[in-house]
C-alpha cells in the first residue's frame, strides 16, 4: 500500500451535508479510513441508510462510525431527543440486562442504517458536580456500577455487529474544565487512577470492547501532554489494561490539543493512536489533503515510523466491516428504561393542572443546543389545562401561577447560580413546588416534592411528565 493511502487509512473525518459530496466518495475510493455522522448529517433513519450505502457502494469496508450515546447525546435523534436514556439512567436504574438491552436495541437500529462504529459509551465517572461536559452521559460515581454497565453496554453494541468504543481515556469525570474549550489536567495519582478512573475501562476491556477514545487530558505523572498526544497513556491502555483493539482520538480540532492541526495528527500516531477523529470543524477535500502529505512527511523524514502507520491503519480498518441488519430494534425499552430511572422524593400531589417553568441553560458542545430540550411540551400533553411560562422573575411566577402549583424544570441548577437562586426564591415565596432536575442531582433547594430523572432525552422528559401527570388530583381520579 502506497504512503498517500495509509496516511488516509486513519483518518475519520466529519462532513457538512445529507448526502456524501463528490470528493468524500473519490476519497473513500482511494482508501479513506472513514467517516463520522453527527448531526448536521441526519435527517432520519432511512436517509442515514442511504448515506452509508452511497459510502459502502464505493467501498464496502469504510469505518462509518456516528457519536449515539443516547440519552443527551444522541446524533439519529438530534432533531426530536433521544429514544433512549442516557447512561446516568441507566446507573440509577442499575440492571445491567436493562443496559444490555438498550444498547442492543439502539445498536441494532445504527446496523441498520449501515453504521459499523458507534463512538459510546462513555466510560467516565460523575466525579465532581462541577463538571461542565460529562455530567449525565457517566453511569454514576460509583467505579464499580460504572463498570459493569459500562461492560453491558459494550456487550449489548457488539452483540449485534457493531463496534463500541469506551471513551474518555483515562477519564474525565474528575476535571471541572470542558476540554472542547481548553486543557484539563486530572488532580489525580496514578494510583487514583488506578483504583478509580480505570475501573471501567478495565470492565470495557474484558467485555471485548474493539475501541477505545483518548482524552485531551493531562495526568500530571504522565508528564505535560494530553493523554491522546502521549505515549505513556497508550502504554498504560495497551500493557497494563490488555487493551488490542482500535485507539482512536477525540476530535483533534479541539482546543484542549491546541497548535497545528498536522502536527498533533502526527504526534498521536507517534504515540500510539491508530484513528484519527476529525469531526466537530469538518475538513474540505484540501485539507485532508494537507493532512495526508503532513502523515507522510513524517514517515519520509522518519518522525513516524512506517511500520507504526501499518499497525494504526490495520487497526483502523478492523472497524469497517459493515454490521448485518438484525431485528432486535424496540422503541419501546427505552421509556421502560427511563420509567424506572426516576427517583421521587418528598411529596408530589398536584392540586390541579400545574405552570411549569423550563429552565433552559446552554447545552455543552458535546450534547448540542439543537436537541430539544423541556418539560412543558409533555405535562401540557398529558394534563390539560398545563401551563408553560417564560417568565423568570420570581414574583411574577407567583401572580400567574395564582396559586396554581408549579413545576420547575432545571438541568444540572448547581452549576448554574441564576437557575439555582430562582428556584430557592420561588420555595421562599411558598408556591406549591415540585423540582425536576434532569442533570446529575445536586444539592436539595428546599421544594417540597422532587423528582430527579437523571438525564434531559425525550423519554426521561416523558416518563417524569407521566409520573408528575399521575400524581394531580385529575391524574387520581382517571
Amino acid at each position: 500500500m502506497s504512503l498517500h493511502r495509509l496516511a488516509a487509512a486513519v483518518l475519520l473525518p466529519g462532513f457538512h451535508g445529507t448526502t456524501a459530496p463528490e470528493w468524500l466518495l473519490k476519497r473513500v475510493e482511494d482508501g479513506l479510513g472513514g467517516v463520522v455522522f453527527f448531526g448536521r448529517n441526519v435527517v432520519d433513519d432511512a436517509q442515514v441508510t442511504a448515506l452509508s450505502a452511497a459510502l459502502r457502494a464505493v467501498r464496502p469496508d469504510v469505518v462509518i462510525g456516528i457519536d449515539e450515546e443516547g440519552g443527551d447525546v444522541t446524533r439519529l435523534d438530534a432533531a426530536v431527543g433521544s429514544e433512549v436514556p442516557g447512561n446516568h439512567a441507566l446507573g440509577a436504574a442499575d440492571d445491567p440486562a436493562l443496559t444490555r438491552a438498550v444498547a442492543a436495541s439502539m445498536a441494532a437500529r445504527l446496523a441498520a442504517c449501515g453504521v459499523s462504529l458507534d463512538l459510546a459509551p462513555s466510560a467516565d465517572l460523575s466525579l465532581t458536580l462541577e463538571d461542565p461536559v460529562i455530567g449525565v452521559r457517566a453511569f454514576g460515581a460509583d467505579p464499580e456500577l460504572a463498570g459493569r454497565h459500562v461492560a453491558a453496554f459494550v456487550e449489548g453494541v457488539q452483540a449485534v455487529g457493531v463496534a463500541a468504543c469506551a471513551k474518555h481515556f483515562p477519564g474525565h469525570g474528575a476535571s471541572s474544565v470542558d476540554s472542547h474549550e481548553a486543557l484539563p489536567v486530572l488532580p489525580r495519582t496514578v494510583q487514583e487512577l488506578h483504583d478509580v478512573e480505570l475501573v471501567p475501562f478495565r470492565a470495557a476491556v474484558r467485555a471485548g470492547v474493539r475501541a477505545v477514545m483518548t482524552g485531551h487530558l493531562v495526568v500530571s505523572a504522565w508528564g505535560d501532554l494530553p493523554a491522546t498526544l502521549n505515549p505513556e497513556a497508550v502504554r498504560v491502555l495497551r500493557e497494563e489494561l490488555g487493551f488490542t483493539g482500535a485507539v482512536i482520538t477525540d476530535g483533534l480540532d479541539m482546543k484542549a490539543v491546541g497548535g497545528d492541526l498536522a502536527q498533533g495528527s502526527v504526534q498521536a500516531l507517534v504515540a500510539g493512536v491508530d484513528a484519527l477523529c476529525l469531526g466537530g470543524e469538518p475538513l474540505d477535500d484540501a485539507g485532508l489533503q494537507w493532512l495526508i502529505d503532513s502523515i507522510v512527511a513524517a514517515v519520509e523524514s522518519g518522525v513516524l515510523p512506517r511500520a507504526r502507520l501499518e499497525e494504526a491503519a490495520r487497526r483502523t480498518a478492523a472497524l469497517g466491516a459493515p454490521p448485518a441488519a438484525v431485528n432486535g430494534h424496540d422503541p419501546e425499552i427505552g421509556l421502560v428504561a427511563a420509567r424506572r430511572a426516576l427517583e421521587v422524593t418528598g411529596d408530589l400531589a398536584l392540586s390541579g393542572p400545574p405552570v411549569v417553568l423550563d429552565l433552559a441553560v446552554k447545552a455543552s458542545i458535546a450534547v448540542g443546543d439543537e436537541v430539544p430540550w423541556g418539560l412543558g411540551p409533555y405535562l401540557v400533553e398529558l394534563l390539560p389545562g398545563t401551563t408553560v411560562l417564560a417568565e423568570r422573575d420570581p414574583e411574577a411566577v407567583a401572580a400567574a401561577a395564582g396559586g396554581r402549583p408549579v413545576v420547575v424544570v432545571t438541568r444540572e441548577a448547581h452549576r448554574f447560580p441564576w437557575a439555582r437562586d430562582l428556584v430557592r426564591s420561588l420555595v421562599t415565596i411558598g408556591l406549591d413546588l415540585v423540582h425536576v432536575e434532569t442533570g446529575v442531582p445536586g444539592p436539595d433547594l428546599g421544594t417540597g416534592a422532587r423528582v430527579n430523572t437523571h438525564g434531559g432525552s425525550r423519554v426521561c422528559l416523558r416518563a417524569a411528565a407521566e409520573r408528575i401527570a399521575a400524581s394531580s388530583s385529575e391524574g387520581r381520579l382517571r
